[in-house]
């Protein structure tokens, strides 16, 4: 398990509000045995009814820091959403608010999500729209921002924050990590007995 602490790339602005899970991955891709492949998906009917999503836009192809809007990732509880954008290339979302769900099944992901007040996500949005080529940071340990020089206050529970921070995120990690302790205490409840 590694420690998140500080993401740099290129952003994509998609500063819409209430985009649910099913707009993030169509439900037709939950289907899927393993999540290989569902980055190719992400939006895939937004993209289909907007020739101009940024999903699709050259120009930021490679970006893996989403800038969002007002409670990202609402809608039913699947995994599935946050799989497919970090399989796009998504490492990082800063946007005003997020779903309880979602932003528990990125941050056990590694996926940093933060938020930000609006105007700064605005003024952060209008710099990749004109300068796509340029890097944001975002930096979990001073909850901070960069973005075309400037910084912007940024915020997270802290529980996932230090989860992040500590890279003690994963939690399928953690336990495969401690099989012979799993193992251990196993042997002691009476009721596994009957599983031997």
């Amino acid at each position: 398990m590694s420690a998140v602490t500080s993401l740099t790339g290129r952003g994509i602005p998609l500063l819409r509000d209430d985009i649910d899970t099913d707009r993030i991955i169509p439900a037709r891709y939950l289907r899927c045995v393993t999540f290989d492949g569902l980055g190719e998906h992400a939006f895939e009917d937004d993209r289909k009814q907007d020739p101009k999503h940024p999903f699709d836009d050259a120009r930021f192809q490679g970006a893996s820091i989403l800038i969002a809007g007002r409670n990202f990732g609402c809608g039913s509880s699947r995994e599935h959403a946050p799989q497919s954008l970090m399989r796009w290339g998504i490492h990082a979302v800063v946007a005003e608010s997020f779903a309880e769900i979602f932003f528990g099944n990125c941050t056990s992901l590694g996926i940093a999500a933060v938020t930000c007040d609006r105007a700064s996500l605005s003024r952060m949005a209008a710099h990749i729209s004109q300068q796509p080529q340029s890097e944001l940071t975002v930096s979990l340990v001073n909850l901070q921002v960069m973005c075309g020089g400037e910084t912007f206050a940024c915020d997270m529970p802290a529980s996932a924050r230090d989860a992040l921070v500590s890279g003690q995120w994963d939690f399928l990690g953690q336990l495969l990590e401690n099989i012979p302790g799993v193992q251990s205490t196993a042997e002691t409840l009476p009721y596994m007995s009957s599983f031997a």
